[in-house]
């Protein structure tokens, strides 16, 4: 018997959140008197007039990413209002903060319901566009890496390696030799259960919804040239926003004023995955953006603090546009018919 979809939903809502409230406990754990006075001083410098701009820059990513998935969208012969595919977008990050994924889903049911466009259709362009999202971070954090040899090169030295170098040297040879055959024993496992049930339905979910991958970025290829060209200028403004929001948050703070492009770039990086791991980032992505702010020599209360003020901040934007685009979608179609 499967389990109801709003049971799983809720499981899953509650696993995401418990990572979240995870990371919040480990960021806490050790704090001293001395570091919550620190966290306390630095919200109290922010100047959080920069919020303003910051929301501009946001509001602007966001369409951005509508209009370019409409751009998409015609490659199916279907052409969607902007306003209409503005507020889908919306309202799929408003559930997105519920439960990570399912705002996907839900953005594409919204305009499928309000532009009668097939479902299918439309959810074979967004997982075209999460394809191309996860090349454009995969692009992030190469070029991360390649501007920030000499911090990566030295965190691996005085961090990573040393850390492994200790585990191996308490290593005997029979734990090696059971970690490997753990190892082969997964790879095993996992071989056999791909044979096995080749023929099942998640197999065939997974198959169909490769194939949309494969469908949805190779309708990227029957844009004409001036599409295509403004699909690109459209991607490159949804990260470059991404980027200037974190700028101007680090102006929010005395002790982030100096950093640049480059820390911003970082941040946006490990903090995009923070997203994906928790519902909106909650817990994970303060966290991350604390441990990040450690390369630059941003002590740990400071760290902390931006990452909450940031995370609340596109906490609070999604959550404004998500709810203006719930409500006023039904009004807007109501005039528009």
């Amino acid at each position: 018997m499967s389990m109801p979809k709003a049971l799983k939903n809720v499981l899953k809502f509650l696993a995401f959140l418990s990572i979240g409230l995870l990371m919040i406990w480990l960021a806490l754990k050790d704090m001293t008197p001395k570091d919550y006075q620190e966290v306390k001083t630095a919200f109290l410098s922010g100047n959080y007039w920069l919020i303003i701009p910051a929301f501009i820059i946001g509001i602007g990513s966001h369409l951005s990413r509508a209009l370019r998935w409409r751009i998409l969208i015609a490659t199916q012969g279907y052409h969607p209002g902007v306003l209409n595919t503005f507020f889908a977008v919306m309202v799929g990050y408003l559930v997105n903060m519920g439960v990570p994924r399912l705002g996907e889903i839900a953005r594409c049911g919204v305009l499928a319901n309000y532009e009668k466009i097939p479902a299918d259709k439309l959810i074979g362009t967004m997982i075209a566009e999460r394809a191309l999202d996860l090349l454009c971070l995969f692009t992030v954090f190469l070029i991360c890496f390649l501007l920030q040899l000499d911090i990566v090169s030295t965190y691996l030295s005085t961090e990573v390696w040393p850390a492994l170098e200790t585990k191996l040297a308490h290593a005997n040879a029979t734990q090696l030799v059971i970690i490997l055959v753990i190892i082969a024993a997964v790879a095993g496992i996992i071989i056999f259960l791909f044979r096995r049930f080749a023929a099942s339905k998640t197999a065939i979910r997974i198959r169909a919804l490769l194939r949309g991958v494969m469908e949805g970025i190779f309708s990227i290829g029957k844009m004409d040239r001036k599409k295509f060209w403004w699909f690109i200028f459209h991607t490159i403004c949804i990260w470059i926003q991404y980027l200037a929001m974190l700028y101007v948050g680090f102006l929010c703070l005395p002790a982030t004023r100096h950093l640049g492009v480059t820390e911003a770039l970082t941040v946006l990086a490990l903090g995009s995955v923070a997203m994906i791991v928790s519902p909106g980032g909650i817990g994970v992505y303060p966290f991350l953006v604390q441990k990040t702010l450690l390369l630059y020599n941003i002590a740990g209360p400071i760290g902390m603090a931006f990452g909450w003020i940031i995370w609340a901040a596109q906490t609070l934007l999604i959550s404004l546009l998500g709810l203006i685009s719930f409500i006023w979608l039904p009004i807007h179609n109501k005039q528009k018919d």
